[in-house]
C-alpha cells in the first residue's frame, strides 16, 4: 500500500493544476457524478495528509483519494489519444492531464467534512506544523506494542509497514514492545527519525535503503555473519526485526 510520502509526493507533482481550471472526466463511470461537478473549476489547492490526498477546487468542493493498495496517478504531457477505460478520474488542462486509476476512495467531499477527516488523523510527520509530543501521547495511550499503534492512522498518519519496520529497527526498537514502557526520549528519537525517512522519501519518490524490510539479513547490522531478519504476523501485517540491533522486550 503506499505510504503517506507517496501523498505528499503526489500533491507536490500535481501543484502544477493550482490556478488551473480542469476538465474532469471519469471513463470508468464510476465518480461520473463527481468528475461532473467539478469539470471546468479551477484547482485551488492540493495537499496530502496521511495516505490522503485533497485536491480543492473553487467553490469549496475536494476531491478525497486513498489509493488503497492498488491505486495510482499517471501523469501525461502532451496529452495523446482518449484515456484508459479503467481511469476512475481524469483531469486535463489541454497541455497535460492526471489520470487516477483503481483507487480505494474517490470520493467529493465538502470543506466541512474535510476537517472532520482531518480530525480523525493522528499527527502527520510530513506535516509543516510538527505534532510530535501529540502523537509521542497518542503512542503512549494507545495500550497496544509499538508496532501496532504505529499503524493505526488515527494516533499517527502516514506510516505504513514499510516505514514501520524500517523506522524500529533505525530507533532500535523491537516491535513487540508496549508503546507505554518506551521512554519519551526514545519515542522522540523515532518521531525524528520518521520525519527524517519520510521527508526523504519524497525526495526520492521510494523508500531507501531498505534495510530489514523483506531483508533475509539485516543490513544495519555489523555482526559477522549478518544477523538473520526475524518476521511474523502481527495483527493481519508481517513484522520485521533484527534480534541483534532490536532486543525483544522480556515478555516477547
Amino acid at each position: 500500500m503506499p505510504e503517506g510520502h507517496t501523498l505528499h509526493r503526489l500533491a507536490r507533482d500535481q501543484q502544477e493544476l493550482v490556478g488551473r481550471r480542469v476538465a474532469a472526466s471519469s471513463p470508468q463511470g464510476r465518480f461520473a457524478e463527481g468528475a461532473a461537478r467539478i469539470d471546468g473549476r479551477a484547482v485551488e489547492q492540493v495537499g496530502a495528509v496521511g495516505k490522503h490526498l485533497l485536491q480543492h477546487f473553487d467553490g469549496g468542493l475536494v476531491v478525497h483519494t486513498h489509493l488503497g493498495m492498488r491505486g495510482k496517478a499517471l501523469r501525461f504531457q502532451p496529452v495523446s489519444g482518449e484515456p484508459l477505460r479503467q481511469v476512475r478520474l481524469r483531469l486535463h488542462t489541454g497541455d497535460l492531464a492526471w489520470d487516477l486509476i483503481a483507487p480505494a476512495t474517490c470520493e467529493l467531499l465538502t470543506e466541512g467534512e474535510v476537517e472532520t477527516l482531518r480530525s480523525s488523523l493522528g499527527p502527520d510527520p510530513l506535516a509543516a506544523d510538527s505534532g510530535a509530543e501529540r502523537a509521542i501521547a497518542n503512542l503512549r495511550a494507545s495500550g497496544r506494542s509499538i508496532g501496532e499503534a504505529l499503524l493505526d492512522q488515527s494516533l499517527i498518519a502516514g506510516v505504513g509497514n514499510v516505514f514501520r519496520a524500517e523506522g524500529l529497527l533505525r530507533a532500535r526498537l523491537h516491535p513487540a514492545t508496549p508503546a507505554a514502557e518506551i521512554p519519551l526520549d526514545r519515542l522522540r528519537e523515532l518521531w525524528d527519525v520518521l520525519q527524517r525517512m519520510m521527508r526523504q522519501a519524497v525526495d526520492d519518490a521510494e523508500i531507501r535503503p531498505k534495510l530489514v524490510y523483506k531483508q533475509p539479513v539485516c543490513l544495519q547490522c555489523a555482526t559477522e555473519p549478518a544477523t538473520p531478519v526475524l518476521h511474523w504476523d502481527l495483527r493481519g501485517r508481517t513484522a520485521y526485526a533484527c534480534p541483534s540491533c532490536q532486543p525483544a522486550p522480556a515478555a516477547a
